[in-house]
Order: structure tokens, then sequence, then C-alpha cells
């Protein structure tokens, strides 16, 4: 079967959504299920060709969001059906309205409509509209996560009742994988070189992922000064881009009576991500909504003590291999980080178990259910 792949709205840098879009495409590519074709941005075409060697790459998007997003309204059909494609996959919410072949939309999380306070109004007002789109034209949603499927069927109750009303939309819930090859327990010669080169010494608590409100940096830094005093070699990394509202994320460093034991690395390149991970005394992901959450997966990948919080994705992806505390609970946070810190049998417990849970995650089976959809809509 011949499926595109929209990788068009994948940053250079790429984060969580974008990993998704990188890592599924090099596990779709070699499925002889599957003939593959990449649609990219016009400059991207080598990274996608190193990413995808099996797939075709269609290079032909322009760069400009503004532009991209109306190029895939009046020209990506016309590509589609030139290039004899027969089912579309717009991995990040949005898809053309008038594609003459089944299209899957995948939806990553509901914050955008539910929190949008936590989202730049810009981009509350285009993904909500994009939202309501693909309750009317998509033919079947992929949803990563059990709590994001239930998200948006709340959503499509509350909100988008009329787009949705004279359809049964398939709503497919699909995990993400692990790359195992890349995040494991076992310590490689390159570690320390890669750890080093970003500017971080042991003992660290580390955060991995953009800093934006959704993430809740702020309770992470207030937490880290409640127990610094009692640590005084443990740092705090922060490790990932500046969001939108980072702003909040400075001043509770500039407030922080440990600032200085407070980095910021900026984005980590994807090779040194599971070194900064296998190293970490504890891996803090305390962020208020996910709609999967994949640094805490592979933290538990990595055999890293993982702290993270109740009623989200990730409370659903990690099980009983993580300590859990409310979202938005600075003392709780701390509480559970002195604990990891402190080790002992029931921290080693759940590092096995986090070990064992990440085994049942692959791009290989993520890649099988995702071709299983295409298929179901020919």
């Amino acid at each position: 079967m011949k499926v595109a792949l929209d990788a068009t709205a994948v940053p250079d840098l790429p984060g969580g959504a974008g990993r998704y879009v990188v890592d599924l495409s090099a596990a779709l590519a070699i499925r002889r299920d599957v003939d593959l074709t990449l649609v990219c941005r016009r400059h991207d075409k080598s990274r996608w060709e190193a990413t995808a060697p099996g797939a075709t790459v269609v290079a032909a998007a322009p760069r400009p969001r503004p532009l991209r997003l109306g190029w895939e309204q009046a020209v990506l059909p016309g590509l589609l059906a030139r290039n004899g494609v027969q089912v579309h996959h717009g991995p990040h919410y949005t898809m053309p309205l008038r594609s003459g072949r089944p299209t899957v939309v995948t939806v990553h999380d509901l914050s955008l409509v539910e929190h949008p306070e936590w989202h730049h109004r810009s981009k509350v007002a285009f993904f909500g509209g994009a939202l309501r789109l693909a309750m009317a034209r998509a033919d079947a949603v992929i949803a990563v996560s059990e709590a994001t499927a239930e998200g948006f069927r709340r959503q499509v109750a509350k909100r988008f009742r009329s787009a949705a009303s004279k359809r049964d939309l398939p709503i497919h819930v699909i995990h993400h994988g692990v790359d195992h090859e890349r995040f494991h327990s076992r310590a490689t010669a390159a570690d320390a070189a890669l750890v080093a080169a970003l500017g971080v010494r042991a003992p660290y608590v580390l955060f991995l992922g953009t800093l934006e409100p959704r993430k809740d940096v702020v309770s992470l830094v207030r937490a880290f000064s409640r127990l610094a005093p009692r640590h005084r070699d443990l740092r705090l990394v922060l490790a990932g881009s500046p969001g939108w509202g980072r702003e909040a994320v400075e001043a509770a460093v500039a407030a922080s009576p440990v600032g200085k034991r407070i980095l910021r690395t900026g984005y980590v390149a994807h090779e040194a991500v599971a070194a900064l991970l296998r190293a970490a005394a504890v891996v803090a992901y305390p962020s208020l909504d996910e709609g999967f959450g994949l640094p805490a997966l592979e933290a538990l990948a990595c055999g890293a003590p993982l702290v993270t919080t109740t009623g989200s994705a990730m409370e659903e992806v990690a099980g009983g291999a993580a300590s859990l505390v409310a979202p938005g609970d600075e003392i709780g946070l701390a509480e559970a980080l002195e604990e990891a810190l402190a080790g002992g049998a029931a921290v080693d417990e759940r590092c096995r178990q986090g070990l064992t849970i990440a085994t049942g995650y692959t791009w290989s089976a993520s890649a099988a259910a995702h071709a299983a959809v295409y298929h179901s809509l020919v």
C-alpha cells in the first residue's frame, strides 16, 4: 500500500511530536506492506533520505509556516494524486481538506483546547480549528495514549459535536516506541564525554523537555531549592529548548537560593540524550499534562529512577515503575526526589520494573499498528 506521511511540520531540532515522526517514518520505511512516501520541506530532503532510506522523499513544501499551511490545502492533494498515494497520514493534527483519498490524523494531546493558558494564543487558535476539521474530515484518528483518546472523546462531546455527529469516527490508540539500540541501561564508552560536553557534572537531577508552562519546570526548580541544602554537590539540569512562557522558568531560577547549581543546557542532540539519562541520579518529569511523555519512557529504558505526575499519560505509560506526585505539588515533588536520591530496595525495584515495562514499547510494534490502520481504510 502506498502511504504518504507528512513530515513538513518537523523542525530542524525535533522535540516530542517531531521525534514521533522521525522514528515512525524509519520503522514504516522498512515494512514490506507499506510503500512510504515522505513529504517534507524543500530544504529538508537529505535529512529524510538519511532517516528513512527505504522511503520515497518528496521535498516540495515551502519553509515558512503560513506558506506551508496554505500549500497543504492548495498543492498537496495534487502531489498525492501524482504519486499514486492511497492513504495520507497527517501526524501533527492537520490534513488537506480535499485530498481525494482516506486520511489519518494523529492527535498528541488536548491541552491546546482544555488548557489554552499553557500555550501561545496563535497556537491555540490554529490547532483548535485543526482539531475541528479533523473531526469533520478525517477517516481515522490515532491517539498516542488512552489518556489522549479519552480527552479527544471528551472534546468531541463538549466542543465538536456538530463536526462529528454524522459519523462514527474510529479512534485508534497507538503508543510510541523506544529506540532500544540507543536507550538502554548499559553505560557506553562515549557517555562521559557526551555529558561533559554539555557542561554537566554528576550528581544531578535531570529534566528533559521544552521549557514551557505545561512542563511545570517552575515547581521543579522550587522543589530542588528545598532539597539542595541537604545535598551539597547535587545539581539540577534543565535540558531542552526554551519555549513559550520561558520567562517564568528564568524568574524561578533567579529567585532560587541555589540558582548557581541549576544548569540550562538548551536543546540536546539526540545522540547525547541517552547518556544524560543513564548518568542522572534521578529524572524528574513534573509535567501538568502530556499526550504520551516519551522522555519519561526513555528514562525507564535507561534504568533511571523516575519521578513524574499522576493523572496523565505518564502514569499510564510508567505503570508502577515511577514515583508519582500530584501535578503542581512542589513539596510532594521534593519528597519524591529525596526518596529517589536516597535509593534503597523500593527505588531499585521500580527501576527494574521500568526496564521491563520499556521493553514492551518498540517502534516496530508502533509501525505495525499504524500500518493496520492504513490497511483498514482501503
